[in-house]
């Protein structure tokens, strides 16, 4: 901190780069949650991104926009709550007026041995899993606005969501094709990660977490659990259980026929957290 430019050691195997955006009164409505909460969020959804690729984080930048008056110190620790549990270090950013709070986010990291895991690698016969069940992010929300504390479970997992960074990297060790994070809602992330590949898939099973909806699973968003498709399902379970990790949980299958994307044999809607300007 204090130089024009962080100076980092090189990377190992391949570096990882990702970028996001947290609004308050978007991302995170003011009247229900702490200002801390939106900086929390704005590092652990990044940092998320890294996950999803099976990395491990460096470092990260945060820009911070936000009006006069605005507390800044309580923003900050949300920051560095989220950059202290992820082991990624703040070691730069900026700091501007604006009508309205936002903090950016790029975050640095880097896949160590073989590839980063990407969307794009599904293969048909490939055995579809979730790092674990879903939903729980939106009933939070839900839960906070018909009156529960802060403390709860399901609200604390709204504003304080945990990225799946020892699964990824378990993931991509085990060899998986393809990966990424549940940020938008599985009704639509997966829906990506089969365009990016090329394929279908055959959904037979939706984990639905404690207290939450189907609705909220499938289209809920925020959840941050990881999906993932492998030729080699026992060897995954395998590496997961070697690493004391919460089990994955298996939902289905991957087709060669793209117009194949079905939830319990009916059409799976494109359902999910759009981003639109």
């Amino acid at each position: 901190m204090g130089d024009d430019a962080a100076v980092l050691a090189p990377f190992a195997g391949e570096a990882l780069i990702s970028t996001d955006v947290a609004v308050l009164g978007v991302h995170l409505a003011p009247d229900l949650f702490p200002l801390e909460d939106l900086g929390y969020k704005a590092v652990a959804s990044a940092v998320s991104d890294l996950a999803a690729m099976g990395g491990r984080p460096r470092a990260a930048v945060v820009a911070v926009a936000a009006p006069p008056g605005t507390d800044l110190e309580e923003l900050h620790r949300g920051i560095a709550d989220a950059a202290a549990m992820t082991n990624c270090p703040i070691v730069g950013g900026d700091l501007t007026q604006a009508q309205q709070v936002s903090v950016a986010v790029t975050v640095m990291g880097e896949t160590p041995g073989k590839g980063s895991v990407l969307r794009s690698g599904a293969r048909p016969g490939d055995t579809i899993f979730v790092t674990g069940p879903l939903g729980r992010s939106a009933a939070g929300l839900r839960r906070r606005r018909e009156g529960a504390p802060l403390d709860d479970p399901l609200v604390v997992a709204h504003r304080r969501p945990w990225p799946r960074l020892l699964e990824g990297l378990a993931a991509r060790h085990a060899g998986v094709n393809a990966m990424m994070d549940l940020s938008d809602g599985l009704g639509i992330d997966f829906h990506r990660l089969a365009d990016a590949s090329h394929v279908g898939f055959v959904l037979t099973h939706l984990p639905i977490a404690d207290g939450c909806t189907e609705y909220e699973a499938i289209g809920g968003g925020e959840d941050y659990e990881l999906v993932m498709t492998t030729a080699e399902p026992d060897r995954l379970l395998e590496m997961f259980d070697r690493r004391g990790l919460r089990m994955p949980i298996a939902i289905g299958l991957v087709v060669k026929d793209p117009s194949i994307r079905t939830l319990r044999n009916d059409p799976m809607p494109r359902s999910g957290w759009q981003h639109e300007l």
